[in-house]
């Protein structure tokens, strides 16, 4: 999810990443569930959604203590309790991103096929949606749903003073021991899982940890669930995929004659918001995948062709690429559609960062940083710089994020369970790279690649192959 253009965009961006050399915490057995069943409290038709019911869902403020107090989670079930196939928990994105509030979205308008054979179930993630997300002012008028844009120092402190002593408990971990008394709650023994890019790493963390719960997994849009190279807090594989995007949009006939990659590696170093354009590229994927519609749907008309834009910037002329700039500037997104202190304080707490984790010390991160900085090759980062790198949010806003608990991090294999994985070759929010990098650690897995696609194929993809995919996988 990207800008406030975006708010009506159910797949939210990324992610909890993991970049740096500090070497990641060791992987842990999932927590043990409690000998009583959950139970779901005060059951009612979910509001604006025929069909569907909302109860509260009451989980542990930390899973490994229970003594910490709990939790009132939003869930919302499809009505058809006897499907044939059982039950699919969707996992919507962000970090940051309720869930229930697209249930009819995801079923109704986007998957009936599946909708005939499965129950339907989603959940609004700790510290997201209607009745628990947490408000950062700042930041949420800064950032909102943005990952590459960075808030301001003082947008971050109020944040982390908003989350205060509890920020070690919204991490990916907590949100996996939820999920697990969500199935227990449902009664289910083994459910599939159905993640978009944030939620693809929240579903194949649930089955490193619960492997005998799950029936099948389909990752859309996939953020890998571990980092063993070390690069995505930095989001290197995002930045050279801008090029390898670009100049496959640039294919398309009629050609476009000239290198779009060039274009940005220019503006990336004659700009002096070098990580706002960046920002800008991946917000405008949501609107046109193509890169070139000069009149995308949900944009002012003439105001695409973002490859078309930027040409004309490095040949001098900046005039539509400032004003597309100022259209797609990040923040000012509803809180209640996408947390932007939740997504803070999950992507903290979870990532690996150049300075190691979010359990270091504050005062030694930057000299890491800039470490880490001196050290990056020019084509880690082409057609943008270290610097970009170096400023993106990821980067810039946990610098300077208090002291947490690590979460714990999942075995890079992932169990044999059947997985399936659709990714655009034009997402540029989650690339392509990522997804052969996921399946490289799943024994069963399958890559379906959607040619022309941006991110988050279940939800926005223009044409039927990726879903197609999804119903042959789960249906057959």
């Amino acid at each position: 999810m990207r800008s406030p253009l975006s708010a009506a965009l159910v797949a939210g961006m990324t992610l909890t990443l993991a970049g740096g050399t500090a070497t990641a915490a060791a992987a842990r057995a999932p927590i043990a569930a409690p000998a009583s069943k959950p139970g779901l409290a005060g059951p009612h038709p979910c509001d604006g959604q025929p069909g569907f019911t909302c109860a509260t869902l009451r989980v542990p403020l930390d899973h490994r203590d229970a003594s910490k107090g709990t939790l009132d989670l939003q869930v919302g079930m499809s009505d058809n309790t006897s499907a044939p196939k059982g039950t699919l928990v969707f996992l919507t994105g962000g970090p940051g991103q309720p869930g229930v509030p697209y249930l009819t979205r995801m079923t109704t308008q986007r998957m009936p096929e599946l909708a005939k054979n499965y129950r339907f179930v989603m959940i609004d993630q700790r510290g997201t949606g209607q009745f628990g997300a947490i408000d950062c002012p700042k930041m949420q008028a800064q950032v909102g749903s943005s990952d590459v844009a960075p808030a301001t120092r003082d947008a971050v402190a109020e944040c982390a003073s908003v989350v205060g002593d509890k920020r070690s408990y919204y991490t990916t971990e907590q949100t996996v021991g939820d999920l697990d008394m969500f199935r227990r709650a449902l009664g289910v023994n083994k459910w599939v899982l159905d993640g978009v890019s944030y939620g693809s790493f929240t579903a194949a963390n649930y089955a490193s940890f619960y492997p005998g719960h799950v029936r099948k997994v389909v990752l859309d849009s996939v953020l890998p669930h571990t980092d063993p190279n070390h690069e995505q807090m930095l989001y290197t594989t995002g930045q050279q995929a801008v090029g390898r995007v670009l100049r496959l949009a640039c294919q398309t006939a009629p050609a476009c004659g000239y290198d779009p990659a060039q274009d940005v590696a220019y503006l990336a170093r004659h700009r002096k918001d070098a990580v706002l354009l960046w920002d800008m590229l991946v917000s405008y994927e949501f609107f046109d995948p193509t890169y070139r519609d000069p009149n995308p749907p949900g944009l002012p008309a003439g105001s695409g062709d973002v490859i078309g834009v930027m040409h004309a910037a490095h040949l001098g002329d900046p005039t539509r690429l400032d004003a597309l700039m100022k259209l797609m500037a990040p923040g000012g997104d509803p809180v209640a559609g996408f947390s932007a202190g939740l997504h803070e304080a999950t992507i903290c707490g979870d990532g690996v960062f150049p300075w190691g984790t979010s359990e270091t010390p504050v005062a030694q991160r930057p000299a890491a940083l800039a470490a880490a900085r001196r050290n990056l090759p020019a084509s880690a980062t082409w057609p943008f710089t270290s610097a970009t790198a170096a400023g993106n949010g990821f980067i810039q806003e946990c610098l300077t994020w208090p002291v947490a608990r690590h979460t714990a991090e999942a075995k890079a294999k992932l169990p044999p369970v059947p997985l399936l994985i659709i990714n655009g070759d034009h997402d540029l929010s989650t690339p392509l790279e990522w997804a052969r990098e996921e399946l490289a650690n799943a024994p069963r897995g399958k890559l379906v690649i959607v040619k022309g696609a941006s991110h988050s194929i279940q939800n926005r993809e223009r044409g039927t192959q990726g879903r197609d995919a999804v119903y042959a996988f789960l249906n057959g």
